[in-house]
């Protein structure tokens, strides 16, 4: 059952347990938008558009890397941009890769990347979260910020995966009629 309250999960400090419930509310209701479609509702996408499968892929890889940014404090390496790169620049080369697979696939990677997140997350305070970090180019940020993004962007993403499906329903209905 989705919670509508945003409260401290326990096991974490009690500002990164508030961002934890956000981000899980965040990731449940998008799980409870995805799960029943098939594999063709997954796979179907507009000439040079991205699939609900790609978006998913890419909530995933956009998790991964702020793992990596905020946990690590480094860029991706050479076998991670391999392994995630189709997934975080989506196009040709993520159609190319995301396809044919089930939604439980799809689902059993946003939860193994979550599930790495929680536990980075539990060793952290809050005091972490506020970190003042700078990018090369100088632009300064905090871990908050980049996980702030990670909600913002699958929320985003979720917002066209609804849009991809109100179609759909919209046009089975107009050819039934």
């Amino acid at each position: 059952m989705i919670s509508y309250q945003v409260q401290s999960e326990k096991g974490f400090s009690e500002k990164i347990g508030e961002l934890v419930c956000m981000l899980e509310h965040a990731r449940a209701v998008t799980i409870q938008e995805v799960a029943d479609l098939t594999q063709e509702e997954l796979d179907e996408c507009e000439t040079d558009g991205n699939s609900i499968g790609m978006l998913l892929s890419h909530m995933a890889a956009i998790e991964f890397v702020h793992q990596v940014i905020s946990f690590e404090e480094r860029d991706l390496t050479s076998d991670e941009e391999e392994e995630w790169g189709a997934a975080l620049e989506l196009g040709s080369r993520a159609r190319a890769k995301f396809h044919s697979l089930t939604v439980d696939d799809y689902l059993d990677l946003l939860e193994t990347t979550r599930d790495m997140t929680l536990e980075y997350l539990k060793e952290k305070d809050d005091d972490w979260l506020f970190e003042e970090r700078s990018w090369p180019n100088g632009v300064k940020y905090n871990p908050y910020y980049l996980w702030f993004h990670v909600m913002e962007d699958e929320i985003s993403h979720r917002g066209q995966i609804r849009a991809m499906i109100r179609s759909k329903k919209q046009k089975i209905e107009t050819l039934k009629k």
